[in-house]
């Protein structure tokens, strides 16, 4: 990564945790757990600020995400929203039950999924 890079830990559910980085132009959220009902409102609100105070360009790693439900697609899908009303961008980083469940909603191309953090890094605008 690019400058210095902020670790932190994410403060979200008992189901669902993460830790958060930066760099001058993007942002990386690595989630574990279970992206559901449960935890869809935290995960919006915590998720929704970073988007909102740190660089533009969002990348999501959901590669460690156990289970994701119609509740987290939704959330996935708030959240790309409110990136591109920064004029950012918004990239999910998946494993292949995240990625078969998001299929099945045919979201793959509007949630521009990754495979690799590497993939998803190589692909923020250089701008």
């Amino acid at each position: 990564m690019e400058g210095t890079v902020i670790l932190e830990p994410i403060p979200l559910t008992v189901s669902l945790r993460g830790t958060y980085e930066a760099t001058e132009t993007y942002q990386v959220i690595h989630l574990k757990g279970q992206l559901d009902a449960f935890s869809e409102p935290v995960f919006r609100k915590v998720i929704g600020k970073y988007i909102d105070e740190g660089p533009l360009h969002i990348i999501l790693d959901l590669a460690t995400i156990d289970f994701i439900d119609s509740s987290g697609i939704g959330a996935l899908v708030q959240m790309v929203k409110k990136s591109q009303t920064r004029s950012g961008t918004f990239q999910a980083v998946t494993n292949a039950r995240v990625t078969q469940t998001v299929k099945l909603v045919r979201l793959e191309s509007f949630l521009n999924l990754r495979t690799s953090l590497a993939e998803a890094i190589a692909h923020v605008p250089s701008s």
